[in-house]
């Protein structure tokens, strides 16, 4: 009863600030040989986003994905969130001017969470668009993934839109980047240790139609708090 307590007081300091990074934006105020892109305002170390174009006549089109590297310093990269055989690849350079959203998909959240308990505690007090861990299993499974690292989050992510993974740990809530594949922050007003954790995280796996993680598959993954610690 006390651990229900005081998830519930410390989701309670969450819905007023979250703490999760939102989205800013900025320009390209220079562009360096080097290939980086001098911002017109600084931005914290890791943040991904993307660099939007104008064509004029009210038509605009996303170029480039950014990474900020602290300060007012980013690196630049090909955009590949929507990738499809049957759209046009954008060949625009980046100019001084365009418009520089950091953040653009941060309102998209996937929690990896213990159990269903604190999962359920932190998703209802947080006002965000929550991708289930169910849809991370079944991309795990389909992709023969047995651990959770940093590439296959990245791969995720880029599939389903995910901005921010939030992952809950003994020292409290971690965000992380999953395009950067940088950890922005750590929330630790949370506390919450799992006398049961399931994994390699909690996910309804009665629901999923597939046998993923099964009885023996299950084996092949790291008991929860072991596993999140080993994420590179």
């Amino acid at each position: 009863m006390k651990t229900l307590i005081l998830i519930l007081f410390s989701t309670f300091i969450l819905v007023a600030n979250d703490g999760l990074p939102k989205r800013v934006q900025t320009t390209i105020q220079n562009i360096n040989k080097n290939g980086y892109i001098t911002l017109s305002n600084p931005i914290p170390k890791g943040r991904s986003g993307i660099i939007i174009h104008s064509y004029g006549n009210g038509l605009f089109a996303i170029t480039h994905t950014a990474i900020s590297l602290g300060g007012t310093k980013a690196s630049v990269s090909e955009y590949n969130m929507l990738k499809h055989k049957n759209l046009p690849t954008i060949k625009t350079a980046v100019k001084v001017g365009d418009k520089v959203i950091f953040g653009n998909l941060y309102n998209n959240v996937m929690l990896i969470a213990p159990d269903e308990q604190s999962y359920s505690s932190i998703t209802k007090s947080i006002k965000r668009v929550w991708i289930h861990p169910d849809m991370y299993a079944s991309f795990l499974l389909n992709n023969d993934k047995d651990t959770i690292t940093l590439k296959n989050l990245k791969e995720f992510a880029i599939e389903t839109q995910v901005g921010l993974v939030v992952i809950l740990a003994k020292d409290g809530l971690r965000v992380l980047d999953p395009i950067s594949g940088k950890y922005l922050r750590r929330l630790p007003n949370i506390h919450y240790i799992s006398k049961n954790p399931q994994s390699p995280f909690y996910a309804r796996f009665e629901q999923i139609k597939s046998n993923i993680f099964s009885a023996d598959t299950k084996s092949d993954f790291l008991p929860y708090y072991k596993g999140i610690e080993r994420i590179k």
